[in-house]
Parts: structure tokens; C-alpha cells; sequence
């Protein structure tokens, strides 16, 4: 018997991955399953690429995600939504400027609007942060793709600085007057950024769920087939009752509080 309490206390997962659903949930979630179980968790974030690179390296065991499948992502993987999160566009909190219409987030996108003068706020140039990885198409960027620009990319430009992760976006808009980037509600919330609102909607976990927001999202833990059983085990755990409720106690939102 304490043979089996000494191999339970050195069990250990690693996971990586989406830097929203990192910050958002999973850091937490890992720790309080650490607390109730005994399995030493490391999770960190970097973004979705690099945790599908360091799930089919075999450097973690699972990796979070903030997109879905894509046809060039490997077979032998299963997508599995645990929790929700929205697109949100947020800026350095000096901002004078709260609200886009979303013809305007569309145009700061497509480099047709780079001055705030153009969005009824102070003269003065719009620096754009995004991320975008040498190797795929991370998270942020699919939603940016699918649920903003229908299919289209992005415009480089003089004002567009591009990064290796959604998180290093958040913490230089956090830095940055006159910046804008892209991100999800979970992490974002938890930032010294201003949010802003879309067609006079706030993103907020009440608007979200409520579908009143408009650009929700699925947040995934992605797992190699054929599951180990503690990894198995991980993922029950996320989606059981308690797993949800305590996404929910963290403030993101849970697939319960989506009804």
C-alpha cells in the first residue's frame, strides 16, 4: 500500500500550449488536480503550434488549444472541448477609444485604418500586435481568419509587429501606448489592458454566454490516441462537475455556464 502512494505522489503530467487557456484556466485547474490527486502538473503556455509540436515530440503529454482541427494537423489526435472563450480586441489601457464596430476591426486588420483619428479617438498611429508563428496557424490568428476577415489574412505593414505568442501580444499592449491587438476573453481579463467593446457589446463572461457578444469560441485539450489512462484521467477530470465548476469558480466559462 505504500508502495502505491509512492508511485501515486511521483506521477507527473506536463502540458503545453495556448497561452489563453493557460492563463484563462488551465494553470489553476492543473494545481487544484495536483492538490486532489497527488500527479505532480507542469503546464505552460507558448501557444497552440508549440503545443501540438511538443505533443507529437513527446515532450507533454497534453497540449490546450484555443482552435480546432485544421487539415494538416496530424492524425492520431483528439480535439476536446473543455471550456469557452471569445475573441476580444484589446488595447493599452490609456486608450481613448472603448468600442469597434466590426466593419472598423475588419479595416485595423486589413491595414485600411492605421490612426485612432480614424476611429474618432485622438490623432495618432495604431500599433498592431499579432502573433504569428513560423509554423502554422496559431489560435488567435485562426479566429482572426474565420471569425473576422471570413477566410482572409491579416495585412503586414509598418504599423504590424508580429510575435511568437498570444501572450507576449497581451503584455506589450499592456506596455504600449496607442497598441492594439487580439486575444481571448480568458486570459485577457486577467491583464492590465483595456477590452473593447464590439457593436456596443462589452466582452464580458455575461455576454458571452448569453451569445450576445458575437465572437465565441471553443477552448480544446487536445490528447494522442490511444489515451494513457492518467492522461485519460486529466481529461475526465476537466470535463466531469467538478472539473467545470471549477472552470467556472475561475471565472472563465465553463461548458455548463453555455446552456
Amino acid at each position: 500500500m505504500a508502495g502505491t502512494a509512492h508511485a501515486a505522489a511521483e506521477a507527473r503530467l506536463v502540458g503545453s500550449g495556448c497561452s489563453v487557456s493557460n492563463v484563462g484556466y488551465l494553470t489553476e485547474l492543473a494545481a487544484d488536480y495536483q492538490k486532489l490527486t497527488g500527479v505532480k502538473m507542469y503546464v505552460r503556455g507558448g501557444g497552440s503550434v508549440i503545443g501540438l509540436e511538443d505533443l507529437q515530440g513527446g515532450t507533454s503529454d497534453f497540449a490546450a488549444s484555443c482552435r480546432g482541427r485544421l487539415p494538416d494537423d496530424p492524425a492520431g489526435l483528439e480535439f476536446v472541448q473543455v471550456a469557452w472563450d471569445a475573441l476580444v480586441f484589446i488595447v493599452h489601457p490609456g486608450t481613448a477609444v472603448t468600442s469597434l464596430k466590426y466593419a472598423e476591426a475588419v479595416g485595423i486588420f486589413q491595414g485600411s485604418i492605421r490612426d485612432w483619428g480614424q476611429l474618432k479617438g485622438p490623432a495618432g498611429p495604431i500599433t498592431v500586435f499579432l502573433q504569428r508563428p513560423t509554423k502554422g496557424l496559431s489560435g488567435v490568428e485562426s479566429s482572426i481568419r474565420a471569425q473576422v476577415l471570413r477566410g482572409g489574412a491579416p495585412a503586414a505593414g509598418t504599423n504590424v509587429s508580429e510575435l511568437a505568442s498570444t501572450g507576449i501580444v497581451e503584455q506589450l499592449v499592456e506596455k504600449t501606448p496607442g497598441s492594439f491587438g487580439a486575444s481571448g476573453y480568458s486570459s485577457a481579463r486577467k491583464r492590465a489592458v483595456a477590452l473593447l467593446a464590439l457593436d456596443g457589446v462589452a466582452p464580458t463572461k455575461q455576454s458571452i454566454v448569453a451569445g450576445a457578444y458575437p465572437l465565441r469560441r471553443p477552448l480544446y485539450l487536445i490528447v494522442k490516441k490511444p489515451l494513457k489512462p492518467d492522461v485519460k484521467a486529466f481529461l475526465d477530470f476537466a470535463l466531469s462537475p467538478q472539473g467545470q465548476e471549477l472552470i467556472g469558480s475561475y471565472g472563465a466559462i465553463s461548458l455548463r455556464d453555455v446552456k
